[in-house]
């Protein structure tokens, strides 16, 4: 693996098609450094003017200006990368964000606080649009088995105030915001609307200083992984279910006896299996 390729785009925020340009460079090395625009292109699969995009996007004046760039870092490199390919570095960088992830977990007051204020509401509205819809949809579906009336708002449009609105209506005094890459312009306004209507927000996001942190009362960071195509979500994933793990034991009377209520329920219905 050339170390230095993979440093020009780490941290950079870029879209999947320009994530597919520095995957080619990045699997290519020192090759890739002697291609036209043109030819980067066709090996990516992309427009000659996405590589140009790309490179402005990382800050040079254009494809030249990279190249020169990639010269430099590849000089004395293999031709072809050696070692790992690019899926195991992917997997290799979450392993490395999970293990941040666990360093950060070694103060967890903010986890705390987050879940003091969340188990607090009463409906609990959680909210996930785009990417993180399925994230939203799969920490409501095991909160719910703990505490009642949890509701996930993974759908946009003109309901989505709707909904908020009814939610704190019913009594709401808190939300779980998941926000993450490409931060969608309407959850962070859901996320403004509902602080000013009077809810906590807790947020898990990719960074401290994402939009979406300014509006919330507690923000739980976890990075998420850029080395493929589409962001890898498994840090958040996991705060996510670490989160849900500190509302069960700030309330554990009361979640232990809807578990056992869920199971006596299960079993008499015959839901599962095993």
């Amino acid at each position: 693996m050339n170390d230095g390729v993979v440093k020009l785009f780490q941290g950079a925020r870029l879209t999947p098609t320009q994530r597919r340009i520095a995957h080619s460079l990045v699997e290519h090395g020192s090759k890739a450094a002697y291609l036209s625009a043109a030819e980067v292109a066709e090996l990516a699969g992309v427009s000659q003017p996405s590589v140009t995009r790309f490179a402005m996007a990382l800050g040079y004046s254009g494809y030249p200006a990279l190249r020169r760039e990639l010269r430099t870092v590849t000089a004395g490199e293999p031709a072809e990368p050696a070692g790992r390919n690019a899926m195991q570095r992917a997997v290799a960088a979450e392993t490395d964000h999970l293990r941040r992830l666990g360093e950060q977990l070694d103060r967890l007051d903010d986890v705390r606080a987050a879940a003091e204020l969340l188990i607090a509401s009463r409906p609990l509205p959680v909210l996930g649009l785009r990417a993180a819809a399925p994230l939203a949809a799969y920490f409501g579906y095991f909160a719910a088995k703990a505490f009642p009336d949890v509701r996930v708002l993974d759908g946009g449009g003109t309901g989505l105030l709707d909904r908020l609105d009814q939610a704190r209506a019913a009594g709401a005094g808190a939300m779980l915001a998941i926000v993450l890459p490409r931060y969608p312009r309407e959850t962070v306004e859901a996320v403004r609307e509902a602080k000013a209507a009077g809810l906590a927000i807790v947020a898990i996001t990719d960074s401290a200083v994402s939009p979406v942190a300014e509006s919330a009362d507690v923000v739980l960071p976890a990075a998420v992984g850029t080395q493929l195509v589409f962001d890898l979500h498994t840090g958040p994933m996991a705060m996510a279910m670490v989160l849900l793990q500190a509302m069960c034991d700030a309330a554990p009377e009361p979640v232990q006896r809807r578990l056992e209520e869920f199971e006596a329920t299960a079993a008499q219905r015959h839901i599962f299996l095993a």
